[in-house]
């Protein structure tokens, strides 16, 4: 089956872009003309590849060709650096990763590696309980997140646990814990979440209190410092990334020192792999193994 290289470019700019008018502009094309090449290919394959939705999505089998277009765009960078080393050009890689491995080892443990191998990435942020499905939709072609099982294809590689500890400042515990963490206080107490998507609060509260979501305040603050800056100026208390907090609290408080909350991380590729991007997947690896906890 030979595939009109226009027509996998117009359908991987409508998905990544979320629409046909955004897909246009990248390419340079009209409306009409993007989605003519979409339903062209959309013809060829007798399947419908793109959801006409706001925002425009992939379909399963658009996810599936999705997957094997950036696994070709990948394996073609490779072997064109292997056949004409003085053009060698950097591959580009797509990763979706949560923000606190973004925020605490990824980048002290891979720049080098990124900068010896000439990778240039192209990272996505999420939550770690939805890295995965950016890879599975095509979106990434590795991912870091808390999914223990592989898709067909690829594999699941354990990196380590992300350990939580649950923060506030001293004027906030002076404020709403004076008698330390409690249910009553908690359903008063604001916390500060990354996201709508973070749970690592609401599952700590539920399962030691009986709190649901809706029990208590909430600040919605992304980002690992700017939620951590949040807490520090003692907007909220909340879940805070062990590696973050170094060898002392200063002026932080652990409310539940007994009672740290663990996230297993896992990385997921694909099993077929170009040469550079089997090097990287090594450093990631052994990367997080060296700076994570030890809990599988």
């Amino acid at each position: 089956m030979n595939l009109d290289p226009k027509q996998t470019e117009a359908l991987r700019a409508v998905v990544e872009t979320g629409s046909f008018e955004q897909a246009a502009q990248r390419l340079h094309l009209t409306a009409s003309a993007v989605s003519q090449r979409v339903r062209a290919l959309e013809s060829k394959l007798g399947n419908p590849l793109v959801v006409r939705s706001r925002p425009a999505r992939a379909t399963p089998v658009g996810q599936r060709l999705l997957q094997y277009l950036r696994r070709v765009m990948q394996l073609e960078a490779d072997l064109a650096t292997d056949l004409a080393v003085e053009n060698y050009s950097p591959l580009s890689l797509t990763i979706a990763l949560n923000a606190d491995t973004l925020g605490t080892w990824f980048f002290p443990a891979l720049a080098q590696a990124l900068v010896n191998e000439e990778v240039l990435i192209d990272l996505t942020v999420e939550d770690q309980d939805y890295t995965y499905a950016l890879l599975e939709s095509g979106m990434a072609i590795g991912c870091i997140g808390s999914e223990e099982k592989p898709m067909k294809g690829c594999f699941a590689e354990p990196l380590g646990v992300m350990r939580y500890r649950l923060i506030a400042s001293k004027s906030f515990c002076a404020r709403w814990f004076a008698q330390g963490l409690n249910r009553n206080d908690a359903r008063r107490a604001p916390v500060v979440a990354y996201s709508h998507k973070d749970t690592l609060q609401a599952s700590f509260l539920e399962a030691h209190f009986g709190l649901l979501a809706d029990a208590y305040p909430c600040h919605y603050v992304p980002g690992t410092e700017p939620h951590l800056a949040a807490i520090r100026h003692g907007l909220g208390y909340g879940m805070v990334p062990e590696l973050l907090l170094g060898n002392g609290l200063e002026d932080l408080v652990d409310l539940a020192p007994d009672f740290p909350c663990d996230v297993r991380l896992f990385w997921h590729s694909w099993k077929v792999q170009s040469p550079r991007m089997e090097a990287l997947s090594q450093q990631i690896i052994g990367a997080a193994r060296s700076v994570l906890v030890h809990g599988f």
